[in-house]
């Protein structure tokens, strides 16, 4: 990210991640495309070394609309976790006002998308990021409505998001372009679109706009499958690098509660799965003991987790 000459600056950077979806990228560029704005766009798209041919067909977008769309042809995959140096080296080309985020396998289906969007932000300058509901494409192919997420009636504020978790959908996504770079902690985040709302919502409200207007493609995504116990070492690590990053003692305190019952949720689910685990109630108090008295040492904490959880 940064800032350019308010003479070149385009009103939105639409920021597209692509790797290997040839048989979606074309969908999810079109529905940018055909967007009816009365302000500039433009289409950021990033992708990780495709080898299925969606490589090809960015070319021959790029070439028929040379004007509007912008490649990050990337030369050498990530070797981190998947996707995240791709999102960050395309969202570092993105220098407009605002910025709208779609992944290659999503798409949108309302022309106006844009136009709603940005014309409440313009409006409304307390607010830092917009989104609505989405539909879900699921892998039969039948669209039916929103069955991942639960948008709670206080949305807009941090403390909400810090306590509910992630209940916006990327390609719903458009916020102000107010991120100066993103801190260390982002490279270690499991999940960076949560982690980057959160430090959007530092900056201003959020606001939800009851209207489907794209499509998320449930089934196809980097997690889709994940075993239990991964989403719960996930939902740990994203915790402790969310703890490392946050400044407001009373949203880190939000935090380490979640933190906490995860550490509980692990405990419970391998004392299931019949395998020795590390806490007995000595150990458990002594744990938590342990957690009291490092709260403001995040990567401590979770190197502790993690250390007990593998033996």
């Amino acid at each position: 990210m940064g800032r350019m000459d308010c003479k070149m600056r385009k009103k939105v950077s639409c920021h597209v991640i692509t790797y290997n979806q040839k048989d979606y990228i074309a969908q999810c560029i079109e529905g940018i495309l055909m967007q009816q704005v009365d302000f500039p766009i433009e289409i950021i798209i990033g992708d990780d070394k495709s080898t299925d041919g969606t490589r090809e067909i960015l070319l021959q977008y790029a070439k028929d609309f040379p004007e509007i769309i912008k490649l990050n042809l990337r030369e050498v995959r990530g070797t981190g976790i998947p996707g995240k140096e791709n999102f960050v080296s395309t969202l570092e080309m993105c220098h407009g006002e605002y910025i709208s985020l779609c992944d290659g396998d999503d798409y949108w289906t309302d022309p106006l998308k844009l136009q709603k969007q940005v014309d409440f932000l313009e409006k409304n300058k307390d607010y830092v990021l917009c989104f609505h509901q989405v539909k879900i494409l699921q892998p039969a192919g039948t669209i039916v409505d929103d069955f991942i997420t639960v948008v709670p009636e206080n949305c807009e504020t941090i403390e909400t998001l810090a306590r509910r978790g992630n209940y916006i959908h990327t390609p719903s996504v458009v916020f102000r372009n107010v991120l100066n770079g993103l801190p260390p902690e982002f490279e270690h985040a499991p999940i960076g679109d949560f982690f980057m709302y959160m430090m959007l919502a530092e900056h201003g409200k959020l606001h939800y706009l009851p209207e489907p207007m794209s499509v998320y493609r449930y089934g196809v995504g980097v997690y889709t499958g994940d075993s239990h116990l991964r989403n719960i070492k996930s939902n740990l690590k994203l915790f402790t690098v969310l703890l490392s990053y946050l400044k407001d003692d009373s949203i880190k305190k939000i935090i380490l509660e979640r933190q906490l019952r995860s550490i509980t949720v692990l405990e419970t689910f391998l004392q299931g799965e019949a395998k020795v685990f590390f806490f007995t109630k000595n150990q458990y108090a002594r744990f938590f003991k342990f957690l009291k008295f490092n709260y403001n040492k995040p990567f401590k904490i979770f190197q502790k987790v993690y250390q007990k959880a593998t033996k």
